[in-house]
């Protein structure tokens, strides 16, 4: 006999008989005896989720600064099996848009709390409306982590999810800056990296500087006033173009490296630097303008944040 609670099917109660075949009677006791343990298991589950709005409730506000003095963040938390008087990092695990479901959220938390139990059981996590917060050990492989929950994720497509880890933090004071590395590195990592990072946010470089600036529309002005004509893509050859300039950035123009990465004929890409100066200026002469263009590039990359 099935034992369904809740919409799921939890497992089966099984009577087995050698010597004499089963009668109406013994089916109708397991019958009673499936109804009892889907009732002990909707119990169970309504006390957990009780309990895991209370521990999401509480993390929420550590990681938001509303819970009160390290000392009483700190004795709070023991009582949930928490230990975050030592040196921690936060891990935010966030669902990629297209996976933005409440069947995938509710399948990332049970991930991600396996996964934290399995590598730092004295580590805290919950999960909010779209994303799970980890609070871990600093010297836990981060990656590892992600992977072994990324692992046992995989059987939900489509959906994905990207991570990011903060730096170090010592003391619950400083989570709440924490949680914001962690939450810009995993939004950050998914706009370079693509659905399914994992970013550490001291390893964004200037993408860390330029997520820091809140205004968006003067990022895209800084864009358009320094790519101009390129920095649309109204006409096919702006974004033909722009990977151009990108990699003669990245070489120090260096023409005949560029030439062979682009697999252009060397006076092919001496036509195209003369028209890209045509449009954005004498870069080669100039380094500030270079260095203005590079950035333009960047936050081109960070389109959407």
């Amino acid at each position: 006999m099935p034992v369904l609670a809740g919409g799921h099917h939890h497992g089966r109660i099984v009577a087995y008989s050698a010597a004499k075949a089963i009668r109406d009677s013994d089916v109708g006791i397991l019958e009673r005896a499936a109804t009892v343990a889907a009732l002990v298991v909707t119990r169970q589950e309504a006390v957990n989720a009780v309990e895991s709005k209370y521990r999401a409730d509480f993390l929420r506000d550590v990681l938001t600064g509303r819970a009160g003095t390290a000392e009483r963040v700190t004795g709070r938390a023991r009582a949930f099996g928490w230990d975050l008087a030592r040196p921690v990092v936060v891990l935010v695990a966030e669902l990629d848009p297209e996976g933005d479901e409440r069947s995938a959220q509710d399948r990332l938390v049970s991930c991600w709390t396996a996964a934290i139990r399995r590598h730092d059981p004295r580590g805290a996590v919950a999960g909010f409306s779209h994303e799970v917060v980890a609070v871990v050990d600093a010297a836990l492989d981060a990656t590892r982590v992600a992977k072994d929950a990324a692992t046992a994720f995989a059987d939900v497509p489509p959906a994905t999810f990207s991570t990011g880890t903060s730096r170090p933090s010592h003391g619950a004071e400083a989570l709440p800056e924490a949680y914001a590395q962690a939450l810009k590195a995993a939004r950050v990592g998914r706009q370079l990296h693509g659905p399914g990072a994992v970013a550490h946010f001291d390893q964004l470089g200037v993408y860390r500087l330029l997520s820091l600036v809140n205004d968006t529309d003067e990022l895209h002005a800084f864009v358009r006033e320094t790519l101009g004509p390129l920095a649309a893509d109204d006409e096919a050859e702006n974004a033909d173009l722009r990977r151009t300039l990108q990699v003669l950035l990245e070489t120090n123009l260096n023409v005949a490296e560029t030439a062979r990465r682009l697999h252009f004929h060397y006076n092919t890409l001496r036509y195209r630097i003369g028209k890209l100066e045509r449009l954005l200026g004498n870069f080669t002469d100039d380094p500030h303008l270079r260095l203005n263009l590079t950035l333009a590039l960047h936050v081109l990359r960070m389109r959407g944040i």
